[in-house]
């Protein structure tokens, strides 16, 4: 992991021990510098006293200037890196500006850690340099996580990244504004203990190592020898992407939205099991962890078209996360009616609202707009995290909404306006479903240019696309704001 900063380059590695590499690059063979110590008093003094001398380095005058400057900024940078030893993150980047007019980032990690993609920056640019980021990009692609004929496929996430390259969508083509982080650590079971049962993790692993290939259930969700290591990974690119979004954002300007590119979906993994292709709840587990960074009160945002019943029963109870789900009435699994509004301390921080066969653009934007942004100001989130499913996309075969590419553009846009005016702009949205691959990449594709500000491509009229059954939404939705007083 590196940062580059105006002539010198620093090079991190935080796990038993720092390193850091001085390169002096003023016009002549580049000196080195490499200096070994502990996570402990011994940092502080080293990085303030300045790097080591090498058989390299000069004497002159010049030199001495080069390595008091060095030395003044190692110790701006030494703070960076003394707030993040002192944190209970597995990974955290720390951005600020140094002493004089240079932007600084130290990027830090424990264990594997993770690092930022170079972005291809221009000339003259640092690498890490992103203070114009407005998507912030985890991959987990699960290509060993595959079932033949299942519609779950690993051809996913690639049609996806496919279509984004295609779109000039990527971080190489929107250089600084589409960054992508890598080499983020994969969860532990920990990560999982707060929103499954205390062994599930363990007997998953299990299962998958000993059992593997197998289905786990009748939808079927189905497992292979990788599917435990796969979703961990998963986790930890969600995990890695509420870190990135939290360091990111505060002094006086929103933070960049994240866009997690993760399966298996997890939306329907109950606390005590696998559920409906999903192993884990990935978005249940992204909110733990927000709460774990002092962000307490959560708001979960489900446009799937599948209720996201994993989700639901995992927070039943739970007052400070508010789970709101908008899904077709009556598909997989039969859950999320609009009775349901959570249990004990937790009622009514559950909001469900089950759309009627044919739904679409109207009836889901109407429902963002009259009941989950309401509640959503009146609950005021430190957090949001979208289960992003794009199974209701017209073409998809396995439910009967009908949104079009061009409604996931209006909802990514009123959710990342929302989520500017009520938490610094602090959303991560992680995919979930979306089974027809053209109506998956193009539904994707159009989310991102609403977080980049972009226009729609989605215009003109769909031939065949039948009309709402807009009395029948009109009488849910006034039925759910009158059961949650909105």
């Amino acid at each position: 992991m590196d940062a580059r900063l105006d002539g010198c380059e620093w090079m991190m590695v935080l796990d038993a021990r720092v390193r850091v590499r001085v390169r002096r690059r003023r016009g002549r063979t580049s000196g080195s510098a490499m200096m070994f110590f502990g996570t402990s008093g011994v940092l502080s003094h080293t990085l303030m006293h300045g790097p080591m001398a090498t058989d390299s380095d000069s004497d002159s005058d010049s030199d001495s200037t080069d390595r008091v400057e060095m030395c003044r900024r190692a110790r701006h940078v030494h703070a960076c890196v003394h707030a993040c030893m002192h944190s209970s993150t597995m990974t955290a980047v720390v951005r600020t500006r140094a002493m004089v007019d240079v932007d600084v980032d130290v990027v830090v990690g424990r264990g594997r850690g993770r690092e930022v993609r170079p972005r291809a920056s221009p000339p003259g640019t640092s690498a890490f340099e992103s203070e114009s980021a407005r998507v912030v990009v985890a991959t987990s692609r699960a290509m060993d996580h595959a079932c033949e004929g299942h519609p779950e496929s690993n051809a996913r996430v690639p049609a996806i990244e496919e279509a984004l390259k295609r779109h000039g969508l990527t971080p190489e083509t929107r250089q600084g504004e589409v960054v992508e982080i890598v080499g983020f650590a994969s969860a532990t079971k920990s990560a999982l203990e707060g929103v499954h049962a205390k062994n599930y993790a363990r007997g998953l692993e299990l299962a998958c190592a000993r059992n593997a290939p197998m289905n786990l259930d009748g939808a079927p969700t189905y497992c292979t020898e990788s599917s435990y290591r796969d979703v961990m990974y998963g986790v930890g690119a969600a995990t890695a992407l509420v870190d990135e979004v939290i360091a990111r954002g505060g002094g006086g300007e929103d933070a960049p939205s994240g866009f997690g590119l993760i399966r298996p979906p997890g939306h329907h993994a109950v606390p005590r099991g696998p559920m409906g292709f999903c192993l884990v709840g990935t978005a249940a587990a992204a909110a733990r962890h927000a709460q774990t960074k002092g962000f307490q009160k959560i708001l979960i945002f489900d446009y799937d078209v599948h209720h996201g019943n994993g989700t639901n029963d995992i927070f039943h109870d739970d007052p400070s996360v508010l789970f709101a789900s908008t899904h077709e009435d009556g598909s997989y699994p039969g859950t999320g009616k609009m009775t349901d509004m959570g249990e004990g301390d937790g009622l009514g921080a559950t909001i469900n609202i089950p759309l009627p066969p044919g739904s679409g653009d109207k009836a889901v934007l109407s429902a963002l707009e009259e009941i989950v942004a309401p509640a959503a100001a009146r609950f005021q989130p430190d957090f949001i995290i979208v289960s992003a499913g794009y199974d209701a996309h017209w073409r998809d075969p396995l439910a009967g909404l009908t949104f079009r590419t061009g409604t996931y553009h209006r909802l990514c846009s009123k959710l990342k306006e929302m989520a500017n005016e009520l938490c610094g702009g602090r959303i991560v949205f992680l995919l979930e479903g979306g089974y027809d691959l053209v109506g998956l990449s193009e539904g994707v594709s159009d989310s991102f240019r609403a977080l980049l500000g972009d226009a729609s491509t989605d215009v003109g009229d769909i031939p065949g696309l039948r009309d709402e059954p807009e009395d029948k939404v009109r009488k849910v939705l006034e039925e759910v704001k009158a059961l949650h007083q909105i």
